[in-house]
């Protein structure tokens, strides 16, 4: 399975896939390209130490759809099977989620579906929830939304500020995000309605 990976920070979550496809924690597959949409993303050149391919490939005064369709073109280049978000700050355009249907994911630092969108160890904060996490799921066309694959949860301690939730449950993003991509790789895991389903 070849893994493209899109990015627009430090890339963390990227080099956990990235390490464990190379020590077959996730069989069978290989990260082939990362690609950012910010020149300056610290996860570049952690992409080109591991000896994965990165490119940039800027939006700056462009559509998202003419910005989306030269990352599609460049992901069939590399005839990519799944594309992982990792830390990729924009939203996708129907043409793109379209161009890989139902194989693109996404991972987002809370329990799905509460608190979507920006800031979401603040939300969890702000709403006085004791259990948050994140959770892996499918990408459509909405903003965090799609098949939940796999959810991990984080307890939310009285003194937490938004930055040490954000630090625990990426500590947890890491480990979710290797296991929902070895169920993919596996080849037993398939989408019912609005549910994944994973066989053995």
């Amino acid at each position: 399975m070849k893994i493209g990976i899109l990015i627009s920070g430090r890339g963390s979550n990227m080099v956990a896939l990235v390490d464990a496809a190379k020590s077959d924690e996730i069989p069978d597959s290989e990260v082939v390209v990362v690609i950012s949409d910010n020149p300056d993303a610290a996860g570049l050149s952690k992409a080109r130490d591991r000896g994965v391919e990165a490119l940039v490939i800027e939006r700056k005064g462009r559509s998202r759809e003419d910005h989306d369709l030269e990352i599609v073109s460049a992901l069939r280049e590399r005839e990519v099977d799944l594309v992982c978000l990792a830390g990729y700050m924009r939203l996708l355009s129907p043409e793109f989620v379209n161009a890989f249907p139902a194989r693109i994911v996404n991972i987002h630092p809370s329990l799905l579906p509460s608190f979507p969108g920006l800031d979401a160890q603040q939300q969890a904060i702000d709403q006085g929830v004791k259990i948050s996490g994140c959770t892996v799921h499918v990408v459509d066309e909405f903003l965090d939304n799609g098949a939940i694959i796999v959810q991990q949860a984080v307890e939310v301690r009285d003194d937490d500020s938004a930055e040490t939730l954000a630090a625990r449950i990426l500590d947890r993003e890491h480990i979710a995000y290797v296991e929902a991509v070895k169920k993919i790789a596996s080849g037993r895991l398939r989408i019912e309605g609005s549910r994944t389903v994973f066989s053995g």
